[in-house]
């Protein structure tokens, strides 16, 4: 008698595909999903698992909309360029601008929604219930980072000097929509204080009250970055769609190539970075 060998199994509640149907989260994708569901409900219900409230939605969109495109990024720039060397490759020219999406460009949204949630959730009882109590634990947390000599993520913005658009906005939506939670009180209130530590006011960045909103909606924190990658993959598929149209990607390589200047070898030690 054969051995009975037990196949391997991969559970998944994404998609599944038979000989006749496609399923995705439970639901008939042909009958159920196309057509019925936008892609932003879609992009949230993929990560969660969950279907989101149409506040949700909306909050969401709001964000991904904050994040699709913000001009001549260095993410933008480098996929225009990826292009203008490897036209044969959009997905390299957009996965170039993707890996860009570090701590000073796209990544803040996940840095600052996660340092908001470590101070919440370092609180001893319950977390304030009114401005005077959030503007206690801001100044405490603005303080902290002072003395440690850091940077507060989602604080300033090298443009939007005096207030980012994109802040209020998103706080009016998110409590229009009832979804104006405590990392987006938190950030509020750190707004309204920090002056009293560092001395000068700072915007509150797009970037970072994204992260405080997605935060809000219960998103995991390790995916915070997906959502703005995510986001920004739709302008960046803009910047190429106008590279197309109107290229600029030549005139900057140009710009570089025919303006470096030769300088004399500075020979690297290690002492530079004790």
């Amino acid at each position: 008698m054969a051995e009975r060998i037990d196949r391997p199994e991969y559970p998944t509640a994404l998609g599944a595909a038979s000989l006749r149907t496609i399923t995705l989260l439970g639901h008939d994708l042909a009958a159920d999903v196309m057509g019925e569901v936008g892609f932003g409900e879609l992009a949230f219900w993929l990560a969660t698992q969950r279907r989101p409230g149409r506040g949700e939605v909306r909050v969401f969109e709001a964000v991904l909309a904050a994040l699709a495109d913000h001009g001549f990024t260095p993410t933008a720039i480098v996929t225009r360029l990826t292009y203008l060397s490897a036209p044969d490759s959009v997905q390299g020219a957009l996965a170039a601008g993707l890996l860009g999406g570090g701590s000073r460009f796209l990544g803040v949204t996940e840095d600052t929604g996660r340092f908001l949630h470590d101070v919440l959730t370092s609180v001893d009882g319950g977390l304030p219930e009114d401005d005077d109590g959030w503007d206690a634990l801001a100044l405490k947390t603005v303080r902290a980072r002072r003395e440690a000599g850091r940077f507060v993520p989602g604080l300033g913005h090298h443009v939007h000097k005096e207030g980012d658009p994109r802040t209020p906005r998103l706080m009016e939506i998110a409590g229009e929509e009832g979804l104006f939670g405590p990392h987006l009180s938190l950030f509020a209130a750190i707004g309204r204080t920090h002056p009293q530590v560092l001395g000068r006011t700072l915007p509150l960045n797009g970037a970072g009250v994204c992260g405080a909103a997605l935060a809000d909606l219960g998103l995991p924190l390790e995916l915070l970055r997906g959502f703005a990658l995510l986001a920004r993959t739709a302008g960046l598929i803009g910047q190429l769609a106008e590279e197309l149209r109107n290229p600029v990607g030549n005139d900057i390589f140009l710009s570089v190539d025919l303006n470096n200047r030769p300088v004399e070898p500075v020979p690297y030690t290690s002492e530079e970075h004790l």
